[in-house]
């Protein structure tokens, strides 16, 4: 009896424990009593058993929670704000590839960011969470009137719900086949956005984005694809610059395929094209839509590859030239080539006009892109054998950088 009583001690059967105890010892002598007295303790092993495991459950519940503590302090110091789907749904799921694409666009706009501020200390983001009541969020993080960035937006979206039929059209003219049930097509977007527009003429805009997007048609199929790119736009050439950019741009593409790169080059020049002004919005760099193939593990890695360079492609630019000097000509031709960028923006950009035709987009975070100032003139013409002149002549002829 004694020993059954040291083996409920400490654990979460006690009164059970107390009770079988009190049998023990209230059982009269003989046979019955004996074979009682042996029912009696091997349940009592059954159940200190049991409250063993129940102690060691809850150790490593505790241990577990400790460690989801941990994880989830240190994702909120990786990142500008929380996740948007929220990490413990991140959690449930950290396995898809949903999980994984939000993680990484989320990395990016932090890493971004702070690359951008150890640039600009005097400036700061400001980080704004926002919701969508149709489904989803983001996060847009503003740089505004710093000493070397004018405006620096990195943007992150998970958005999810059914597309309106104008942004069904806009997909449908790109030979997609999106059949809705009922008139309705659900889907699930998310991507990292930015647009950093400095204040010296000599450090050129950059733009960089990159998208995961799915759609469930009507007979429960999903069509799935990444879309993204980095380029540059330089108020005046650098040559040197424009090769380190594209030469960063291509081994981040070679790692997966020596084809990708000139076919997405290609593919850049051809979408920042500015059709009522005849030349491209910059010089240039990586741009793709729609890729679905070979895989869509193979894809995310090539995807997480170019993300990795935007930082490496673009900051050793900013900490060139940020500190040169310039003329107030040269600052003006700078507000005449923003108003270009306005211009592409407002007219060709696929991702902008999405935005606006989605329900419940955020205004704000989708003009973002645009710079804070911006200048038109009346037939502007750049003298010949000028800078001006030198730049206009790449932007309607492209070049090849790297070879």
């Amino acid at each position: 009896m004694a020993a059954a009583a040291r083996l409920f001690r400490g654990t979460a059967c006690g009164p059970l424990a107390l009770a079988f105890t009190r049998a023990l010892g209230s059982a009269p002598p003989g046979p019955a009593s004996q074979g009682a007295r042996r029912a009696a303790l091997a349940a009592a092993g059954t159940l200190a058993g049991l409250g063993l495991a129940l102690g060691l459950w809850r150790r490593q519940a505790a241990l577990a929670a400790a460690q989801e503590d941990e994880e989830e302090k240190e994702l909120r110091q990786r990142f500008m704000a929380p996740p948007v789907s929220g990490l413990r749904e991140l959690r449930r799921r950290r396995r898809e590839l949903r999980t994984r694409m939000e993680l990484l666009i989320m990395e990016t706009q932090a890493e971004m960011c702070r690359a951008l501020a150890d640039l600009d200390p005097g400036a700061s983001f400001a980080v704004d969470s926002w919701e969508r009541k149709e489904g989803g969020g983001g996060i847009s993080c503003v740089l505004q009137d710093g000493e070397i960035f004018e405006k620096a937006g990195v943007n992150v979206s998970v958005v999810s719900g059914f597309l309106s039929e104008e942004a069904a059209r806009q997909m449908r003219s790109r030979g997609k086949s999106l059949k809705g049930k009922d008139g309705k097509l659900p889907f699930c977007a998310m991507g990292v956005s930015s647009v950093i527009h400095p204040k010296n003429p000599h450090v050129p805009t950059m733009h960089f984005n990159y998208r995961y997007f799915e759609i469930e048609e009507a007979d429960g199929t999903k069509q799935w694809w990444f879309g993204g790119g980095t380029d540059l736009t330089p108020t005046y050439l650098n040559e040197e610059d424009a090769i380190h950019f594209h030469k960063t741009l291509k081994e981040a593409c070679d790692k997966h395929d020596l084809k990708l790169y000139p076919k997405y080059k290609k593919w850049c020049d051809d979408y920042f094209y500015i059709k009522h002004r005849g030349e491209r919005r910059g010089i240039g760099g990586i741009f793709f839509d729609d890729m679905d193939s070979p895989s869509k593990e193979e894809v995310f890695q090539f995807v997480k590859s170019c993300a990795k360079a935007v930082v490496p492609c673009y900051i050793p630019i900013v900490k060139k030239h940020c500190h040169d000097s310039f003329t107030p000509e040269e600052k003006l031709w700078q507000q005449l080539r923003r108003g270009r960028y306005v211009e592409f923006n407002l007219v060709y950009d696929r991702g902008t006009k999405f935005g606006l035709l989605t329900p419940g987009s955020r205004i704000e975070s989708i003009l973002m892109s645009l710079p804070l100032t911006a200048r038109w003139e009346y037939m502007h013409n750049p003298p010949e054998s000028s800078k001006e002149a030198e730049i206009l002549e790449v932007l309607r002829n492209p070049k090849d950088w790297v070879h």
